[in-house]
Parts: C-alpha cells; sequence; structure tokens
C-alpha cells in the first residue's frame, strides 16, 4: 500500500500547544502508575492552558484517572494495548504487520533519530512506540516527529477505531491527538477501511532485529520513556 505523505500540511495550532499536547499525550497513552497520578495536578494546570480540541478530551481522561482505580486501570490498560490488536502503540505494526517490511520501518524510525541527534535505545523499547514518538517530538524535534506521525497517519486511525470500538476511556487521549494532525485524505481513507477491516498483513518470518511481537512481550515494569530519550523538559516549560 502507498501512503499520501501529507508533504504539505502543517500544523494548524501554535508550536508550544502541539509539543504540550504530545508532551500530555505521552504520558497518558503510558502505563499508569502512582507517578502518573502524582503528576495529575501538574498535568491539568497545562491543559487548562491548551485550546478547546486537545483541552476538552484532555479533561475528560484526567476525570477519569483520578476517579478510577489503579489496579483496575492497570489490568485494562495491558488488556486494551498489549494483548488487542488493532490497539497495538506500535505505528508500523499497522501497515507492516509480522513481515519483513517492519524490519526496514523500524530502521527508518532510529534513522529520523539520528538524523536529529539522538542515538535510540532499542533495548528499553522499539522506535515506533507512539509515546516513544511524541515525547521526542515534544522535547527534542517536533518537525522530524510531525513526519513520522503524519507518515504513520493511518496507523494512528486504525488505533483510535480499536479504541472505539472497546469504548475504552483513553479514547479521548487519542482524540487530542488526532486534533493537531492533518486528516486523512483520498487514498488514505480508503486504506484506513481496508485495515479497520482485513488487519495487519501478516508474516511470521524477517522481522531481525526485531523479531519479537512487541504485544507478547510481558510488562515487569512500566516503560519510561524519558528514558529512552536520555533527558528530560517539564511539560510547558519554555523551549
Amino acid at each position: 500500500m502507498k501512503w499520501r505523505r501529507h508533504r504539505d500540511a502543517r500544523p494548524g495550532i501554535r508550536e508550544q500547544d502541539l509539543v504540550d499536547t504530545w508532551q500530555v499525550v505521552s504520558l497518558l497513552l503510558d502505563y499508569p502508575d502512582d507517578v502518573l497520578l502524582q503528576r495529575v495536578p501538574m498535568l491539568r494546570g497545562v491543559v487548562e492552558g491548551l485550546p478547546d480540541a486537545q483541552r476538552m478530551p484532555l479533561l475528560e481522561f484526567l476525570d477519569h484517572l483520578t476517579s478510577a482505580r489503579l489496579g483496575a486501570l492497570q489490568r485494562e490498560y495491558v488488556d486494551t494495548f498489549d494483548v488487542t490488536r488493532k490497539c497495538s502503540l506500535h505505528l508500523t505494526y499497522f501497515t507492516s504487520g509480522d513481515t519483513r517490511r517492519r524490519g526496514v520501518a523500524l530502521v527508518e524510525f532510529k534513522q529520523a533519530y539520528r538524523r536529529a541527534g539522538l542515538e535510540f535505545d532499542s533495548e528499553v523499547e522499539l522506535p515506533d512506540h507512539l509515546c516513544v514518538v511524541l515525547e521526542f517530538g515534544a522535547m527534542q524535534d517536533w518537525a522530524t516527529a510531525w513526519h513520522l506521525l503524519t507518515r504513520h497517519r493511518v496507523g494512528v486511525e486504525v488505533l483510535r477505531a480499536g479504541l472505539a470500538q472497546r469504548d475504552s476511556p483513553w479514547l479521548p487521549v487519542l482524540e487530542a491527538l488526532r486534533s493537531t494532525l492533518p486528516p486523512l485524505e483520498g487514498s488514505d481513507a480508503e486504506a484506513l477501511l481496508r485495515l479497520v477491516e482485513q488487519g495487519p498483513p501478516q508474516e511470521e518470518v524477517g522481522l531481525e532485529p526485531y523479531a519479537i511481537d512487541p504485544r507478547l512481550n510481558p510488562r515487569p515494569e512500566p516503560a519510561d520513556t524519558t528514558a529512552m530519550l536520555g533527558t528530560t523538559i517539564p511539560v510547558g516549560a519554555p523551549r
């Protein structure tokens, strides 16, 4: 399949609002733990300053986060993102599945990070993880992250459709992310319908050096996307 690259598309919101939204989304899509709960007041303060399209869905999830029991939320997170194929947080999985093409796509992510001055540690997480891409865009190079996200725009939509099908509490977080990206057009919209109906392509060979399906990895500890990037920038801090 060929995808439109949205080469002429540009963010429709201010750069600061863009990176703040991506930073918040990256944290809210990560495995929920006590640290995340402690960050809720800070995140709410940042979200309150965003435009309506980003503020409203993010506040909806923050309200859910503060009212839900952490253990139940953690179990639902694993059942949603670690088990359900249509809710994978790995962008290349949707368009390449378990095929040889996925190994090439993952290398392209690492090369994009390298060109932006970052050597990515694949032993912690795969480079196409949505939280990693958003964290990278918020902290280091939003333009490179924008290119990666728009190139894999269909994957974001498949993830959104999977969350909608489950009536997932994380759906508003995806809606906030979608509001920062260009809409699907033409062949991308058609490809989305095919992917939602048929699922990612399958071929259980040729993914070296990324041969393990990340959906099947055990989760001994929550992922730390900031550690993958080797630096931290507080949400809303001047850049």
